[in-house]
Order: C-alpha cells, then structure tokens, then sequence
C-alpha cells in the first residue's frame, strides 16, 4: 500500500463520519435501553419523546436537571451533530455532557436516568466522544446489568486507562471489582481517572454515597496494595518508591482532606492516609504535612474521626512535640481530653497525647500561653500518656518553669499558675502521682525551691504584716521585697526573749508570726543566720532554755515545705555541734528526729540522718558523771511524766536502732519504724549478731517512747510514734495499755470542739489519730477494755461518732486474741448495747449501731450464740404469756392490763431478729448443737405470731435458713443425733401451713427435704400435708429460689416416702394418689417454664418405671386431651429411656383396662371418680386416655432411640423387643374390647396402634411379634397379622432389610395359608402375602411361585370362604403382575377356578360384586402380562361371562372392572383368537342386551384400534361375518328399544370405519360389493319387511360411509345407485320400514352429492339414473312422512354436483311442471326447493328465470296462503341475488 493510500486509511479509521449507510445504520443502533434491531429503526424526534419522560422525571427529583433543559434538551438538540460542529462548540458540549453526567451519577439505579443517558448516546454519541467520562460515570455501578449494556456500546478504541475493560467487552460479563482494584494498583492512570472524577463531583457538590464509597474502598485497597509493590530491601530504593509514590497519592489526598462541602469523601481520605502511615514506614516530614492539611480541612463533623486518624499517625511518627498548626487546631476541640480519653477505649492516643502537651508546654514558655496548662494538666491526669511520657512531660514542665522570666510572666500569674498545676501533680494519687514523685525523685529537683520561686499557693502569708500593708501589697504586687524582710526583720528584733518550751506553753499567735517568717527566708542562709541570732530566740541560752531547739523540733514536726523544715533540722543539728552542749543528755531530741527520719521527704530525712549521727556521737562513752538530761524539766506539761532514759539505753537506742537503719531510712520513709518495731519485738537479732537489746533496753525504750508520746502535745508526733508503739503488745509484762492508756483517756475526754480544733491546727485525719489511740488497748487488758465500755457509756464521748467507732472497731480487732471468757463477758455487754436507745433522740443510738456492727463481723461460739439464744427464750415468753393472776385491789382510774405493752413486744422482736441474724451469720453449720434451740425457738414464734398479729416471716426465715445450714452437720457426724420424739417435723408442717410467706415456705421445705435425707423418721409422718399445702402456694410461685426449692423437697423427700409405701402391702401408685393429685391439680397454677422441669424431677424420684404412666393419666384426666396437654406430656414421657417408655406405654393400657372392669381399681383410685355403672362415662374418661396414647408412641425421639436400640443384638434389644410385643397385644386387645362399645374409642386404638407400628422397622417388627404368632389365641395371630399388612402399605421400596425380612417370612405366611383351618386367619395371611408380594415379590420370584400355587390350591382359593376366595384372586392378581411367566405353571388350576367365581358371582341370587371384581382383576392381570394364556375356550367363557355380567346389570365398580379386563383382552390377546372369539360370541351377545351389546362393540373397537393392519386384512372374512351380523340385528329384532337400536347402530357404523381406515382398496371393495348384495340374499322371497330392515342398516352405514370419508368413496356411489332408484321407485304403501328407508337413501345420496368433487354426478349416466327419480318423489311429497326437507336437500346437493346448465335446465324444468300440481302440499315443496336452489346456486340457477317468470307470477295469485307467502319470499330473494326488482317481469 503506498504512502498515501495507508494515510487515507487511517484517516478513515479515526474519522467519525462516513457515507457508508450500513456503518451509519450500526451507529444508530447502540443503545442502552432498546435491542439494535430495534434502536436502527428509530428515529430521532421517537428517540427524544421517550427519553424526554426521563429527563422530566429527573427534573422532578433534582431541580439542578432544570438547567440543561435549553441545551442538551432543547428541541433544536435533536437536529444537533457532532461531527459537523466545530472544536469549540464540541468542547463548549463536552462541559455540559460531562456535567449532566455527574449529576445524573447518584441515580444511574433508576430508569429515568437511563433513558436521559439515551439519548445523550443516540444523539451526541457520547460513547465515542466522551466515553472517559461515560464510564467513569458507570464504573461505580460496574456490577448492574446496565454496566454490561454499556460495554457492548463502547466503540473499539477506548481510553487508554479503562483499556482493562476489553476482554469484558468482548464477553460482554461485569469486571469484578477485584479486578478494578488490582488495575487501579499497577496502572496510575486509571487510580488518578477515578479520584479525579470523584473531586470533581465533589467540587461540584454532586457526589453520592456510592461514588464516595467505591472511591474509597478502591483508593484503600490500591494504597495497600502500592505499598506491597513498592516494598523494597534496599534503603534508597525505598526511599525513591516513597517519594513516587507519594508523587502519585499526595496531591489527590491533600485536595481530599479539604474538601470540606463533602465530609465522606474526607473520611475516606483519612482512611487512605491511616494505611499510608501505618504500613508506609514514610518519615516525620510527610506524615507532619499530612496531619497539617487534615486539621486544615477538618469540620465538627469530621473532627472525630480526624482525632482517630491524628492518633493513628502519631503512633508511626517520632516522640516529638505536633506543629503549630496541629497545636491549635487541636486547641479548639471542645473537651479535648474527655475526647481523647474516649477515643484511647480503642486506640492508643498516647503519642499524639504527647506531642501536643509537649507543644503546649512549649508555647507556654515562649508566649506564655497559659490557657495550655488545663490541656496539659488534663492528658497528664487523663491516663492517656506512658510512663515515659508522663515523666517527659512533667520535666520539661519543670524546665518550663525555670525557663519563665519577667518578660514573658510580668505579674507572676503564669508561675503561679505552673507552681500549682506542679504541686498538684506531684500530690496527685494513683498511678500518676507515683511516676511524678519518681520522676522529682530522679531529677533530684528541688520542689520546694520552686515553690518558692514560683510563689506558689500553698505557702502561708506572713502574720507579721500590718492589714494595711498587707492591703498595700495587694495593691501593689511590685513592692520590694527587700524592703518588707528588712521591715519584717526590724520586728523581729523588737519581741521580747522566750525561754520556755514550745511543747509546754503554746504562745500560737508568736509561733506562727516565727514560723511565717522563717518560711520567707528559708531559702537564703543569710537570712536565716540572721533569723537565728534574733532575741526572741534564746540561742545562747539554748543549754538551759528550752525555747530554741523546741521552736526547731516543732517546726520540723509540722507541714511546712521541704526547704523549711530542712533548714530546722540544720539549725538543732548545728546547735548540737557547739562544745558547750556536750554536757547535757539530748535524748529528748530522738524521738522528734525518729518522726523526721520518717517525713516523705528524702532531704528531711537526709538532715535527720545527719542530726541523728550527731546525737550518736555524744553516747559513744559512758561519761564518769550523769548528764543532765536537757528538758527533764518543762519540756511538757507539768502533768506529763516521762520516762527517761540511763546512758546506756539511749546509747542502744541510737547506736543499735536508729544509726544502723539510716541508709535504708533514706530510701523509704517506714523504714525507721520497722526498724524500731524489729528492735522492741523481740531480744533477739534476727541476723544471730550480738547485737541485740536486752529485755531491760527494750522496756525502758518501750516506756520512753510512750512517755513522749503521751506528753507532747502535736498530735502528728503521737500519730508518727504510735506507729511502733501500737505494734508492740508487751514487754516484760508490761503491755502498751498500761503505758498509753492515759493517751487514751485525755483524747476522749476533749471535747468535740477541742479535738477538732487540734485536727485542724495540724491539718491530721481525725480518723487516723482515733484509731491509732484507740489502738493502744490490747486484748485481755481488763483495765483497757473497761475503759473502752466506760467511754461507750459516756454521753460525752457518744457525741464524737468518729471516736465511737474507733471504739467499737477495736474491740472487732482484738476480739479473735480474746480468751473465750473476756469474748463471753464481752459480747453479752455487745448484745446489751445493741438494743440500748439514745434517752435523747429519737433515731437509734449510733452506740447500739456500732454495737450492732461489731457482733455481726466478730466470730461468735456456739457458747454465745447458746446464751443469745436463751436471752431470747425469756423474752418471747413475756412476750406470750400473760401475767399471773392475783387478787390485788385496782383503783377505778385503773385497769387491770393482760398483755405486754407494744413497747415490750417491739423490743422482743427486735431482740429476736437480731440474735436470729447473729446465728445466721455466724456459720451455722459449725454450731450444730443450737439446732434443739432453734427449733424451739421456731416453735415460740408460732406462739409470738398470734400475740403479735404479723407472719414474722423475716425470723422464721432466719430460723429455717440456720437450722437448713446445721442438717449436713448432722449427716456427717455420727455422734450428733436429732430425737425423733421432739416433734420437729409437727412443727414444720405447722410452719408450712400456717405461713403465707413463699420464703418461709421455701426454706421449711429445704428443711423438710434436708431433714428427709438424714433423719427421715423426723419428719415422714407429716409429709403428706405438707405436700398438699405445697400443691396450693408454693407450686405457684415463678421464682428460680421457688423453683430450686420444690425440686430439692421432692428429690429429698420422696424418695424415703416412696420407700415406706413399699413396706406396706398396699397399691404403690393408689397409696401416692393424693400425692399425685397435689402436684397434678397444681399444674395449672405453675409457672410455664417451670412445669416441665419440674415434674421431671417429680416424676424421677417417685421412680418412672411405676409412676410416670399415673401422672400422664391424671394429667389428661384433668385437663383433658388438649393440644397443650398433649405436647406437654408428649414432652415429659419423651425425656426418659426408650424401655421407661414403653413399661408406661403398657400400664397405661392396662388402666385404660382396668376402667372397663366390673370393679375397677386403679383407675377408680387415680382418675376422676364416675359411675361405674355408667357406660357413656367410662367411655368418655377412656377417650381422653385413648387421645393421648397415639401422641405419645408419636414422639420423634421415642422412635429415633427405640430404632437404635433394637438394631443391636444385646439384652436391651431382647427387652426392648418384648415390650414392644407386650404393647402391640395389649392394644390388640384393648381394640378388639372397646370396637363393640364404641367406635371413636376403636379409632383412637387404631391410631395408637399405628403410631406404634412406626416405631420399629419392618424386620425388628417381625421379629418382636413372632412369639406373638406362636400364641394359640387365633384371634391374636390374626390381628398381628393385620398390622403386619398394615406395616407392609407403610414401607418404603427401597428399603432393603425391609425387603429382606418381609421374603423371609413369606414361607411362614404360606403355611398359615395351607395349614390354618381358620378362614379369617387365611384371609390375613393371603392378605400379607399380597401386600408383600406386589411390593418385594421380584426380588425372590420362587418364593413368590410357591405361595401363587398354595393360594390357588384347594385349600385357598378351592375353600368355601367367599371372603377368602375374593381374597385369594386379588392376591392372585398382584402376583402375575410380580410373577408374569414365572406363573404359568399355576394357572391351569387358577384359571377355571378364577371363571367359576366369576361365573358363580353372576349367577348367585345376589350377584357378588367382590367376586365379580376379584376375578376381574386376576383375568385382566392375566390379560395384560401372559395373554397368550387365555385363549380358546377359556376366551369364549370369558366373552359369556362378560355378557352375562353386563346383562346383570352390576354397579359402576363391576362395570368398570370388567371394562378394564376386556380392553385388556381386546388390545393384548392375539388377533385372529380374539377375533374368531368376537364372531362367535356375537349371538350370546346380542341375546344379552343392549349392555352386552355395547361392550362387544366397544371392545370390538379397541382390538381394531390396536392391531396391526395386517393382522386387520387377514381376518376380513371374520370381520365380514361381524358386521353382517350386526347389520342383521334390526331384522333379528333382539332390541325392542328403537332409541337402543339406534345407539347400538350408530356404534357399528363408526366401529366399521375403524375396520375400513385399516383396510386398503383392494380388501375392502368386495366386502362393500358384498355388503350391498347381501340385504337382499338369504332370506325367503316374501320376507319383504326384513329385506327393507337389512337395507335400513345397509344405508344407514352408508350415510355414515360417504359422510366420513367423503370424496375418497365418491366412486362407491356406483354400487348403489339401482339400490337406491329401485328403492325411490317403489310406490309408498306407508309402512314405517319403508319411510325410514326412503329417508335413508336420500340421505346416503345427498352426502354422496355433497363430496363428489371428481365430477362423479355430472356423468349423464349416474345423473340421469338419479335426477328423474328424485325430482318424480315431489310428487308424492304428501305421503312422504317428514322426506319433504330431505328430499330438497338431496335436489339441491345434485344441482350443485351436477355443475351444468344442461343438467340445472332439466332439474328446474322438471321442478316447474310440478307448480301447477293440484296438490298444495307439493306447489309449496317445489317452492322451498327453488328457495334453497336460489340460495345455494345463486346467479347460476336463474338463468333459467325467464322460463321461472310465469309459474311465479302464477303462483302470486295461489289459493293457498302459504303458498303465496313462500312465493313471494322466493321473489325477494331472486331480486336480492340479482340485484333488481321482478316487478317490472311479473307484470
């Protein structure tokens, strides 16, 4: 091809345009709606009406459709064509094509959207100009039919990122979205197509859910799988796929995330960004410039999942502080730190959590923002941060805190505010407070300096200020401080020396004026060498004043900051060191440093340390001359005695406790006081060093630290030493009680206002400083336990509620040490102040509250309880009894009073409850002697009800529940025993009956049943009212407890009773009647989901095997037979074994029995009580047991366990097989009982036993039943027999060991057959043995022979029995057809057996209809499968009695078994025996009738019918001799009936035609020939009338002959026109033959004239032998009998046949003579004649008008009326054929 000539091709390829109409026609044709073979043929103005209705429809919808109205649907769009437009109106076209397109996205679903897009297509062919945007439109949608529809529209070159698309456009199928996704994820451009076409939807707002959703799923999909491709093992490889694939995503996704008019598309984004940061490994700058452009974008709708996909990233990125963009964005979330508390449920938020405080704290020190420290404070607090984090956080806090100036915090607000967030934090608890403890811990960070420089809250103002000063600072916050210390010193200076004790004399307002300026200047050692030296202080005095070192020792005591308290030890410390005081004994400086060596902080207890060591340098040796003791006097109060310490004590205290314990007391602040504890404990070293304190040591140091803390006056001091102390029970006999009782007792002699003003001044817990001085009563102190009662009792001491319970809790902590006489004594005085009321108030004493608390958590011996209980005893007698009567005199204002005070009986009961609750509580079960008492106890309360007139069921309660607790005791233990003469059970049945508490009641009969497992003797004698009561109240009760309860009384107590009613020789099941009854009648009252359960559990305990039966009975009986009942005890039966089942099965038949007996026993006992006597209720109460029976054997689960049972060859199955049996004879009998007296009981029996029967398969029933047949009741054999047949209907033909075992016991059935002598027991088996055969016979044909020929023997179908010989020949039946050849042998006996049934049916008086149809059916078996076997004489004796049978005039059922049988002989018998049969028996047949008749001619029908042709030409003579004889039957005169006649000939006549159909020309034309000749052959000359009866039925199937088959026979006609001249000739005598004839003939030739289409009757010969001789018969119309309309239709069927005008010309001529007849009758016949001749032959027979003129115009003047009117009705119609009027002619 030359250059140009390829050019010119391509060109062409591209080109749009084209002249070729048939590539015009295929564009036209693509469409989305119609088929191309359609769509070519539309036009354009078509096209746009119909996808105008769309686009109006879409208009409704949206109204932004309205826009494109005036251009892509305007009328001038349908003359629009792309291809003559220029570019820029094709571009100016795109916009807007593109535009509808993404409008009409959301919508493509609906059939207006699709009919808009048609015309888009059809018109601006926007599959081939737009076809990007067309399926991106439709990819969304890739999976509906239209999808598909469009791929085959898409021209062949489609855009090169959808070119995936081609092999689905070749096979037209939908691409699976699997392989979008992986295209999307190897081809770059088809990702970016589809995200752009989806931004610009939604730039355009015109996204939808489904477009946001495909995007997204492909865009997540196609990310992960980019990141897999791009996954590389090389670092900069890596890098550089990063950087592409950032490339390719980043810009896509940053215009994404802030397209803020769509939020779904920017979830989506975030979800795409999620997979990029947690599986793209990209570094911080990306992800960083991707959590910018998120909050850039995000909106409150967003926000959430922003924040989710914020934390996602900042788990993938480093641990650094967020940009600022973040930071504020993040700033402006409502509830930051509750959001991300919630958000971290399910993510980690811990990183960005920590990036953002970081960032916070950040902007806190550069631009002092402080609206960020809440934030900070928050996720600090908020459990979202690590460990790690909380520390980094909380340091670069502290940083944060150095790093703020006066530039950024001019007024201080910004520190304070830090200082407090700071010191808040490090007090915090939980968790966080301990990582930010730790976190100052290891930064060694002085917190207390930062307090200080901060100015944090928690520092307390100077007293020292003047109110106006302090007024001024406030005003004035910049005031120098300089100046004010130098003031504040200056006053210092002027207060005047102090010398006494701090501890003794409390001068608080100068304390705290000291203490407030020594926290000022804690932090400047200037300042405090300054404060040191002032006056007030007293230091050079400091050896013998008091002042100094006290002011120090209780500073440091207190809660002043670290710094300061420091600084106090360091001053004593330094003092210590002066040479001067090594002559004094500081001893009483210890125990202030033992609380320092314990404070929190680590650098006050490093300066105690250091102060320690100080101390201990003075008591290295013994000095030679006793040390003063510095403070032995007014250290404390004048009353405070302290026990000081010898040299060497103290020496020990400090060299070998406290010194040794420094290190480790520096790690942790208890360690001191374990130390101490340890050394006080015991006198021996725990290491086995020497080192260890001797007893003497111990106790002076014991006595020592006690003094102390019974003579200093702060309460933190006691509090701190009181920690050893109270872990110290006694040294040397001396117990901490008699050393601190004094401790005690001034505590609880202050008063309320007094305590808590010390509380408050220390700022301690009230609580602690209770317990710990109540903890210095030891058990066993009578001293301290007296003192405990007398502070209870004290009405001063009760007003301090917290000091109260310390009390009480107490004496609950030491109660387990108490020796068993101290915790008797002490609990008697317990229960006395338990019931105690305040005299004052009317609530309860908080006294008697606590009280009440500690006995119920102490554990209490059955000694106590024993007393408790015996309190009880008295009271409730008070209570109960009345007083003694006396004679005494009663004034007349007063009366005498008979019962206890409501007063009195109000504290009994509460006295009893609470004893009662005691025992309860305290383990019963391990106080098993109480149970006497307590049944005693319940006893009284029977008494106590009727006084107090209330249930009281909370006691008996309490009572029922601890005795319940005690029985197991009793069943362990042989030792313990319970009387069985006390009466226990009387009283519980008292207590069931009388209570109407369903808890009394449930916990009495826990008892009872507990009570019935270990001492039956207890209580058995009362069970049965209580299981009466049972039935009415606590049966009813729908609780679980309720429910647990009854279970556990009947497991427990029936069983033992069932047991006792064994021993006696009474009915077991009439003993428990009663019993049944309770539970019976109660079922209507229990809870639904209770019942079944729960006679479950009845049922199992009374023992199923004799019980179950009883209760379905009497459930039934009360409730009747209905559908609930039913399903429920279906339910109930169905939960036991398969032999459980059937033992009830069998004794509920034997009570159905048992009704029916003169003197019924069971029954009578069980059910409801009727007249024996009355037979209508028995039979009702037997039917409602009857109903129930068949639901029972219906129980799927029954049948699915007894089928599984009795496959296996054990002793289960054996049994399972005999009770099988048991039950099919006990329903037989019942059966055959109940069949007399009623009919509805006889078919409930019959259900049962039907049901019954499929529980077991065909070959485990055989074998359950064969002892049944070995019985000698016949009778019985005779029913198994029954429901062995019944089985045998029911089984499948599959089954194959149903087969098996039915053909092996067919031998069995035989025998029955031959050797029984009873006729029914023959008769079943015949029966079986026919339903075993027809089903299984093919499988064993011998077997099957063997029992054909004992059934046709003499001693079956030989026997008299009629019933048996019925029977006999149906089974016969069913065999032949399982046998066919395998029978022959046994047909020679069975065939003249079988005919002599049926002939002895037919002939009996009363014509046997069974046996009739019995050997019927054998016959016509025969017949169908062996019919060569009936044949001859046998064929001919069938034929008889065929005639016989249908002579006798049988039922519809006879009739239509013998039809069955002789259609069978007539199609299956072979031809020529059948045949040569049929001409024999047609006289026996004609002399039985019209039935006979009719059904030789019907089977003569069906044998021509379906034998061959061949067979039919073979056997014409016999067919000859047939018909002649039943042509011949009018003349033989066998049937009277004329109506008869005619049926029987009209049946002839049509059965003759199926002889002719099968007979050719050839054999058929000389039987005709014959046929015509033999009317008048064989009978005598004279016999004229029979001559003409042979010619009637001669022409009668000649009718029929040329009415059927027409012009095929036309030339038949030859044979009987001299017949039928010769017949018309004869002169009319009116004899009834000879009418019929006449009529005959001319209706054989007017249907002979009607066919003939070979011109057969145009001959002359043939028309001049008939024409004359018809037209001659008007003539005699008046003698022709109802001829006339025959005789016309004939003359007009040979007009029209004889189609001449020579031939019409004569016809008419001959017709016209006979107008001018004299007679009437035939002026009018002739008349009709040319009426029907006009009609028929039209314009063709009045060409002979003219010669008609005058014989009309002759007739208008006839004498005869009707004449004249038909005259003129045949002018009217001449002139409606010609079209004009004859008036002008007639003229």
């Amino acid at each position: 091809m030359s250059s140009l000539a390829s050019q010119l091709a391509q060109i062409a390829a591209n080109s749009r345009s084209t002249l070729n109409t048939k590539v015009l026609k295929a564009a036209h044709s693509k469409s989305l709606i119609f088929e191309p073979r359609v769509a070519a043929t539309q036009t354009y103005p078509e096209i746009y009406s119909i996808c105008l209705e769309g686009f109006e429809e879409l208009c409704n919808l949206d109204s932004r459709f309205a826009k494109f109205a005036q251009s892509l649907w305007s009328e001038q769009s349908q003359e629009a064509d792309r291809t003559q437009m220029s570019a820029a109106e094709n571009a100016a076209l795109d916009k807007h094509v593109e535009a509808f397109l993404h409008l009409c996205g959301s919508r493509l679903r609906l059939m207006p959207a699709i009919k808009a897009i048609e015309w888009l297509i059809r018109r601006f062919r926007i599959h081939e100009f737009n076809t990007a945007a067309l399926i991106a439109t439709f990819l969304p949608y890739h999976t509906i039919p239209a999808f598909v529809t469009l791929l085959s529209i898409l021209p062949a070159n489609i855009p090169k990122e959808y070119r995936f698309l081609d092999p689905y456009i070749r096979s037209l199928t939908a691409p699976p979205r699997a392989a979008i996704v992986q295209q999307a994820t190897n081809r770059p451009e088809l990702l970016t197509a589809i995200s752009q076409y989806t931004l610009d939807s939604c730039k355009y707002q015109m996204e939808y859910p489904g477009l946001i959703s495909f995007w997204g799923g492909v865009m997540v999909e196609a990310t992960n799988g980019l990141l897999d491709k791009y996954r590389s093992g090389r670092r900069s490889i890596q890098i550089e796929n990063d950087n592409a694939l950032m490339q390719q995503l980043a810009p896509v996704l940053s215009d994404a995330m802030v397209m803020k008019s769509s939020p779904g598309l920017q979830i989506a984004s975030y979800m795409v960004v999620t997979i990029l940061a947690a599986k793209g490994g990209l570094a911080d700058n990306a992800l960083t410039a991707f959590m910018d452009q998120l909050v850039h974008g995000w909106t409150p709708e967003t926000m959430r999942p922003g924040l989710v996909t914020l934390c996602i990233i900042s788990q993938h990125r480093s641990a650094k502080q967020l940009s600022a963009r973040v930071t504020k964005a993040l700033l402006k979330v409502p509830e930051l730190a509750s959001v991300m508390n919630e958000i971290g449920k399910d993510h980690r938020v811990d990183k960005l959590a920590n990036g953002l405080a970081l960032a916070l704290v950040d902007r806190l020190h550069r631009k002092g923002d402080v609206r960020s420290l809440p934030v900070v404070n928050s996720l600090l607090l908020g459990n979202v941060l690590r460990e790690k984090q909380i520390k980094v956080v909380y340091k670069s806090l502290l940083v944060a805190a150095h790093r703020i100036n006066d530039q950024v915090d001019q007024d201080g607000a910004i520190r304070k505010e830090l200082g407090t967030i700071l010191v808040g934090l490090s007090q915090a608890g939980g968790e966080v407070g301990d990582i930010v403890r730790a976190t100052i811990e290891e930064v060694d960070f002085d917190i207390d300096a930062l307090e200080l420089t901060l100015g944090a809250s928690i520092r307390p103002k100077l007293a020292v200020e003047d109110a106006p000063e302090a007024a001024a600072e406030d005003n004035n916050p910049k005031v120098d401080k300089e100046a004010e210390l130098a003031q504040n010193f200056e006053k210092l200076s002027k207060l005047k020396p102090q010398t006494a004790s701090c501890f003794a004399v409390e001068p608080l307002d100068l304390l705290e004026e000291l203490y407030s300026l020594f926290l000022s200047i804690a932090a400047n050692e200037t300042n405090l060498q300054k404060f040191d030296e002032a006056p007030v202080l007293s230091r050079p005095q400091a050896p013998t004043k008091l002042f100094y070192a006290s002011f120090y020792m209780r500073f440091w005591c207190g809660s002043p900051p670290t710094l300061a308290k420091v600084a106090a030890l360091d001053r004593v410390k330094n003092l210590l060191k002066n040479e001067e005081f090594a002559k004094l004994d500081f001893q009483a400086v210890v125990p202030y440093a033992i609380v320092a060596l314990s404070d929190p902080a680590k650098k006050v207890r490093r300066a105690a340390a250091e102060l320690v060591t100080v101390l201990g340098s003075f008591y290295e040796t013994k000095p030679s001359k006793a040390r003063r003791v510095w403070g032995s006097e007014g250290l404390y109060t004048k009353t405070a005695s302290v026990n000081w310490l010898d040299f060497d004590a103290t020496k020990s205290l400090l060299h070998s406790v406290l010194i040794p314990s420094l290190e480790e007391s520096l790690l942790h602040e208890d360690h001191i006081l374990a130390a101490l504890t340890n050394a006080l404990e015991s006198s021996k070293s725990k290491d086995g060093d020497k080192k260890h304190l001797s007893h003497s040591t111990r106790l002076a140091i014991f006595k020592f630290l006690s003094s102390q803390v019974v003579g200093t006056p702060l309460l933190a001091v006691k509090l701190r030493l009181l920690q050893p102390l109270n872990q110290i029970k006694s040294i040397s006999g001396t117990s901490r009680t008699d050393l601190l009782l004094p401790l005690l007792q001034w505590w609880a002699r202050l008063s309320e206002t007094e305590a808590q003003q010390l509380l408050a001044r220390e700022a301690v817990d009230e609580a602690s400083v209770n317990n710990a001085f109540v903890d210095v009563v030891v058990a066993n102190n009578e001293a301290g336990l007296k003192l405990i009662f007398e502070l209870i009792n004290d009405s001063k001491v009760v007003t301090r509620s917290g000091l109260v319970q310390s009390l009480f809790g107490r004496i609950q902590k030491i109660w387990s040490s108490m020796k068993a006489e101290t915790q008797f004594s002490t609990a008697r005085a317990l229960l006395t102040l338990s019931q105690g009321v305040h005299a004052t108030a009317s609530e309860p004493n908080a006294v008697a509250t606590e009280a009440t608390d500690v006995l119920h958590k102490v554990e209490l011996t059955t000694d106590i309880l024993l007393d408790f209980l015996e309190s009880l005893y008295d009271d409730i007698k008070k209570a109960t009894e009345k007083p003694a009567t006396k004679r005494r005199r009663v004034g007349s204002s007063e009366k005498s009073v008979d019962t206890q005070s409501p007063v009195d009986v109000s504290a009994s009961l509460n006295k009893a409850t609470f004893v009662l609750e005691l025992i309860q509580e305290s383990k019963p079960w391990q106080h098993p002697e109480l149970l006497p008492s307590l049944f005693t106890t319940l006893s009284e309360l029977q008494h106590l009800r009727t006084v107090v007139g209330s249930e009281l069921g909370y006691l008996q309660s309490l009572v029922l529940s601890s005795l319940l607790a005690m029985i197991p005791a009793y069943k362990d233990s042989k030792e313990l025993t319970i009387d069985p003469a006390a009466g226990h059970g009387d009283i519980l049945a008292s207590c069931i009956q009388r209570s109407s508490s369903p808890t009394v009641i449930n916990a009495a009969l826990l008892l009872v049943a507990s009570l019935a497992r270990t001492a039956p003797d207890v209580v058995l004698h009362s069970v049965m009212p209580i299981f009466t009561f049972m039935g009415s109240s606590v049966l009813k009760q729908a609780d679980d407890y309720s429910a647990h309860v009854v279970n556990q009384t009947v497991k427990e107590v029936i069983p033992p009773l069932i047991e006792t009613f064994r021993k006696s020789r009474r009915n077991l099941v009439a003993s428990t009647a009663e019993l049944l009854t309770s539970f019976v009648v109660a079922y209507e009252h229990i809870p639904s989901h209770r019942k079944q359960d729960l006679f479950i559990t009845l049922i199992e305990n009374l023992g199923p095997e004799d019980f179950l039966f009883a209760v379905l009975a009497m459930f039934v009986d009360k409730y009747g037979a209905t559908d609930n009942m039913l399903a429920f005890t279906t339910q109930i039966i169905g939960s036991f074994s398969v032999e459980i089942q059937l033992q009830t099965l069998i004794k509920h038949l034997d009570l159905i029995s048992d009704m029916f007996k003169p003197k019924p026993v069971l029954s009578a006992a069980l059910l409801a009580k009727v007249d024996s006597n009355s037979a209508q209720d028995v039979v009702k109460l037997a039917q409602k047991q009857l109903t129930l029976l068949p639901k029972l054997l219906a129980n799927r689960r029954l049948k699915r366990e007894i089928s599984g049972l009795a496959e296996k060859d054990d002793m289960e199955s054996v049994k399972i097989r005999e009770l099988y049996a048991q039950f099919l004879e006990g329903i037989l009998t019942l059966s055959g009982a109940v069949k007399p007296k009623n009919e509805k009981l006889y078919e409930r029996c019959g259900e049962a036993l039907s049901n019954h029967l499929n529980l077991l398969s065909i070959a485990e029933f055989i074998k359950s039943v064969e002892a049944l047949l070995d019985r000698p009741n016949v009778i019985l054999r005779q029913k198994v027999l029954r429901v062995l047949e019944h089985r045998v209907d029911t089984e499948s033909t599959n089954n194959l060991k149903s087969r098996e075992a039915l053909l092996a016991f067919l031998p069995q059935l035989t025998a029955v057959i031959r050797e029984s002598d009873d006729m029914n027991y023959k008769h079943t088996a015949v029966n079986c043995v026919d339903k075993i055969a027809e089903k299984y016979g093919k499988k064993d044909l011998d077997a099957v022979a063997a029992a054909a020929a004992t059934i046709a023997g003499d001693s079956c179908l030989g026997q008299p029995s009629r019933e048996l010989r019925v029977m006999a020949l149906l089974c016969l039946a069913s065999l032949v057809d399982v046998l066919q050849d395998a029978i022959v042998p046994v047909l020679p006996i069975a065939i003249p057996k079988a005919l002599g049934c049926l002939e002895e049916s037919i002939k009996a008086e009363k014509p046997d209809g069974a046996m009739h149809n019995a050997a019927y059916a054998f016959m016509a078996a025969l017949a169908q499968h062996i019919p060569y076997m009936i044949s001859g004489a046998y064929l001919d004796r069938l034929l008889a009695c065929s005639n016989a049978s249908a002579a006798a005039g049988l039922d519809e059922e006879c009739r239509a078994n013998r039809a069955d049988c002789l259609q069978f002989v007539a199609k299956l018998i072979e031809g020529k025996v059948l045949f040569t049969a049929l001409e024999k028996n047609w006289a026996n047949a004609a002399a039985s009738g019209y039935s006979a008749l009719e059904e030789y001619l019907h089977v003569l029908g069906t044998a021509l019918d379906k034998h061959p042709k061949s067979s039919i030409a073979k056997n014409t003579t016999l067919f000859t001799g047939i018909f002649l004889n039943a042509f011949d039957l009018r003349r033989s005169g066998v049937l009277s009936s004329t109506r008869e006649l005619e049926k029987i000939e009209l049946l002839i006549n049509e059965t003759s035609l199926k002889m002719i159909y099968k007979l050719n020309d050839a054999a058929f034309r000389p039987m005709f020939s014959h046929l015509m000749n033999w009317p008048t052959t064989g009978l005598p000359k004279a016999d004229l009338t029979g001559k003409a009866q042979r010619q009637v039925s001669t022409y009668g199937f000649l009718q029929h002959f040329f009415e059927n088959l027409k012009s095929i026979v036309t030339s038949y006609a030859a044979y009987i026109i001299d017949s039928a001249v010769k017949v018309l000739s004869t002169p009319l005598t009116g004899h009834d033959v000879l009418n019929t004839l006449r009529s005959r003939v001319l209706r054989t030739l007017t249907k002979c004239f009607e066919h003939d289409q070979d011109g057969f009757w145009q001959a002359p010969a043939h028309f001049n032998a008939v024409a004359p001789v018809l037209v001659e018969q008007f003539g005699h119309v008046a003698n022709l009998n109802n001829c006339t309309e025959d005789l016309v239709l004939a003359v007009v069927e040979l007009a029209a046949a004889a189609d001449s005008k020579e031939h019409h010309k004569e016809i008419n001529s001959a017709l016209l003579k006979n107008l001018r007849s004299e007679q009437a009758a035939v002026r009018l016949a002739v008349i009709k004649c040319q009426q029907a001749l006009t009609t028929r032959l039209g314009e063709e027979w009045l060409q002979s008008l003219p010669e008609m003129l005058p014989f009309i115009s002759e007739l208008q003047d006839d004498d005869d009326e009707v004449v004249e009117r038909e005259n003129r009705r045949w002018i009217v119609e001449i002139e409606e054929t010609l079209g004009e009027s004859l008036d002008n002619m007639l003229q």
